[in-house]
């Protein structure tokens, strides 16, 4: 059985396949050689899932609106399921995810998949996030140091 850590691992790394661009992880691919085989067990397919929201984060939950979501399962070549869920339309990119979460229950790659495809999917990630509130920051107004003028 997989402990809750294994869980919360797979969930990080699928977290940053789903967030990256897909040129990134088609580049990451093909730098594995041999290239991994894998069958395609359920094609991506394209649906709708419905978000859901909290005023002000703490209250009760309502119906935000429907987002896209398209998603893929493959089966590696050890027989590992791989899934990929992501935001849109881009079948090619929800396979792409599920080939890596497939890889990345392989013991033997996993190590050498957090290092060249996790880990800068997730620097990548903070520094577009750092850039936004950067961006936010040099908007904000202080309002308890704006002079009076009496």
């Amino acid at each position: 059985m997989k402990s809750d850590h294994d869980a919360k691992n797979r969930q990080r790394r699928l977290a940053a396949l789903a967030r990256s661009e897909r040129e990134t992880l088609e580049d990451a691919l093909d730098r594995i050689k041999p290239p991994p085989r894998y069958d395609v067990v359920k094609p991506a397919e394209t649906g709708l899932v419905m978000v859901r929201g909290r005023a002000g984060g703490s209250g009760a939950p309502f119906n935000l609106g429907e987002m896209t979501v398209t998603r893929c399962v493959v089966r590696g070549a050890d027989g590992a399921l791989g899934v990929g869920y992501v935001a849109g339309r881009d079948r090619r990119k929800a396979e792409l995810v599920a080939i890596f979460d497939a890889l990345l229950q392989d013991p033997e790659r996993v190590g050498q998949l957090e290092s060249d495809v996790i880990a800068p999917a997730e620097q990548r990630r903070r520094e577009r996030q750092d850039h936004v509130l950067a961006r936010a920051a040099a908007t904000r107004v202080d309002f308890f140091t704006v002079v009076r003028g009496e």
